[in-house]
């Protein structure tokens, strides 16, 4: 099992919910997030007359537990979803789960991962 988080800008969230809900996955957590860029990268844009330091772009993390085989396609749905090509379009990572455990059921490892929208 792999469990995938994501960083990616507030406003491309409903792309990316609706891209992961095509292929099956509409089980994740998420957040607001806030973090610091890389001041070498740092940029402003203008937009309607407002200067906007691309560090502090509103963002969304979001947390996903799924089977091995699952992972690819998952990476590339948020890849595609989140891209706008700009600076701070976000990050995707990827780590390995040695354990997971049902709550309700008690199911262990991959089983535990099985439920509504584990089907891609």
């Amino acid at each position: 099992m792999k469990k995938i988080e994501a960083i990616i800008r507030t406003s491309k969230f409903e792309d990316v919910k609706s891209e992961l809900k095509k292929i099956g996955i509409d089980f994740f957590s998420y957040w607001e997030a806030s973090g610091i860029g890389n001041e070498h990268t740092q940029e402003y844009h203008t937009y309607r007359g407002t200067i906007y330091d691309t560090q502090y772009i509103p963002r969304l993390f979001i947390s996903i537990v799924l089977k091995d085989i699952n992972v690819k396609k998952a990476i590339d749905c948020i890849e595609k979803a989140a891209h706008t090509g700009e600076v701070g379009d976000g990050m995707i990572f990827t780590y390995n789960i040695e354990e997971s455990v049902r709550i309700s059921n008690g199911a262990r490892g991959e089983a535990s991962t099985a439920g509504p929208g584990d089907n891609i």
